[in-house]
């Protein structure tokens, strides 16, 4: 049974080539604006999300927040013209798994779909046990991290790699075994993926002196942590 896509974009020839290609392969839900699209999400039950971000009625970055406040698990991937690294950073905060850059080759969206589909059936089931980290607790199970009465809401991507840090905590992780675990494959691109998930996490803990996520130089990252 062919996994299924939802697939905004109000780019009429750019949709029917990726599409047409995406079809192959998988069912595919082409819809042309934010708006349409969400509507459609909160109807269907897909299995990854291919979002452009200049659309009308609902722009991708409003689509993929209004999504994730649905469903923190379903992979979400941004097609865009936009270059700027802010906008990209942005995308992947939002609870995007990945960003590429138009013009894209149909050859690398379908090697990253398959990435990210294959993650989502080998992801196993968190125990919902609670793990203190500090003056925090983590809840693996809810993707939240709570200090007090603040709680902070992580994405499935953000969670499973914290879960990893506090596993092998005050121990370096190679970057090619975090990205191996968490992603499937020692990509390049995911590899950027990831460091804009390592500063989210570095921001949540940066008033606890006591809690850091070190770079190890040309190895990975250790979290040092009591």
């Amino acid at each position: 049974m062919k996994k299924k896509i939802l697939y905004a974009e109000d780019d009429a020839t750019l949709a029917f080539l990726t599409a047409d290609s995406l079809e192959q392969y998988y069912d595919v839900t082409h819809v042309t604006n934010g708006k349409e699209a969400f509507e459609a999400f909160k109807t269907g039950d897909y299995d990854l999300c291919v979002l452009d971000i200049m659309m009308p009625e609902m722009d991708g970055f409003d689509l993929a927040e209004a999504i994730r406040r649905r469903d923190v698990e379903v992979p979400i991937i941004f097609l865009s013209a936009k270059t700027l690294k802010e906008d990209r950073i942005k995308g992947l905060r939002l609870g995007a798994d990945d960003y590429l850059v138009k013009p894209y080759s149909m050859e690398e969206l379908i090697l990253k779909i398959e990435v990210f589909l294959q993650r989502s059936q080998k992801q196993p089931a968190v125990k919902n046990t609670l793990c203190n980290i500090g003056d925090f607790t983590f809840d693996p199970a809810n993707y939240t991290v709570a200090k007090g009465a603040e709680i902070i809401q992580l994405t499935e991507r953000e969670s499973a790699l914290l879960k990893l840090f506090i596993d092998n905590k005050n121990t370096i992780l190679k970057r090619e075994r975090i990205l191996t675990e968490l992603w499937g494959t020692d990509d390049y691109f995911l590899g950027r993926s990831m460091d804009v998930f390592i500063s989210r996490l570095r921001k949540i803990f940066k008033d606890d002196e006591t809690i850091r996520i070190e770079n190890i130089p040309r190895v990975g990252f250790k979290l040092v942590a009591p």
